[in-house]
């Protein structure tokens, strides 16, 4: 793709992109998420995460301690970068790491309470660039549209 494939500018009157490519989902859904990584990729570094982080946290805060298979699990996160993203957390006091009782080879990942805190200060900063980035949409058609994604990849992860 090349760069003015990947950020087509606002429409000034003078279409530049071709309405048949304007009309593929598949398209607008890839413009659309590389923006949305943009966006939230910056808006986390500057509070010194990444989504990774948020994710791990947010799955320890949701689902309680894990391995580190069943973190990889969870978050989509391959297990051969859990390791690091563990490491950086663990760096950080954000999240504990123990034996696992019932086999002693592997650690259970449990989130601390600085972690948890952590975890609250990221979902402010994830809701004000969510804010953002669904800016021209109301507050119903946000609703709507996260419903038509989760659908959507609920359906093509039942389905791969």
């Amino acid at each position: 793709m090349t760069r003015a494939e990947a950020a087509d500018p606002p429409d000034d009157g003078a279409r530049r992109t071709p309405d048949r490519l304007r009309r593929r989902a598949s398209r607008l859904l890839s413009q659309l998420t590389a923006r949305s990584d943009r966006l939230i990729n910056e808006g986390l570094a500057r509070a010194d995460a990444r989504k990774w982080h948020y994710a791990v946290l947010a799955s320890l805060q949701d689902f309680g301690p894990g391995s580190q298979a069943a973190l990889s699990g969870r978050t989509g996160i391959y297990r051969s970068d859990m390791v690091g993203v563990l490491n950086e957390l663990a760096e950080r006091d954000l999240v504990e790491r123990a034996p696992d009782p019932d086999d002693r080879r592997r650690n259970v990942i449990t989130i601390s309470a600085r972690g948890r805190r952590h975890l609250r200060r990221l979902d402010k900063v994830l809701d004000d660039l969510h804010e953002e980035l669904l800016a021209p949409l109301s507050p119903a058609e946000r609703d709507q549209f996260v419903r038509l994604l989760t659908r959507l990849l609920d359906h093509h992860a039942r389905t791969s």
